[in-house]
């Protein structure tokens, strides 16, 4: 099964990385605090639309792309805890 990359990853190597930025610049252009961009950046938090809105506006990189991986992530995510979930498939009275 294939692990679709965190929006985050992307960012890091694809933005921050050839940009020569550290994470604490891209916080201050993007108006954010650099925990929160850390996080992001490191995949132990979800982008959310309006940090996408803020990547878009400061990098030129598609909200859009950014949160359809976001999404794709957190699918990849929740199917592997499926086995777990202790849900009965609903059945109409005959």
């Amino acid at each position: 099964m294939h692990n679709p990359s965190h929006p985050g990853e992307l960012l890091k190597e694809e933005v921050l990385r050839p940009l020569e930025l550290t994470v604490t610049a891209a916080a201050a252009l993007l108006g954010v605090g650099r925990p929160a961009l850390s996080a992001v950046l490191n995949g132990k938090a979800s982008l959310s639309p309006e940090m996408a809105l803020r990547a878009e506006k400061a990098f030129g990189v598609s909200m859009e792309l950014l949160l359809k991986m976001q999404l794709q992530f957190d699918i990849a995510e929740t199917r592997k805890i499926a086995g777990r979930l202790k849900v009965s498939r609903f059945k109409p009275a005959a």
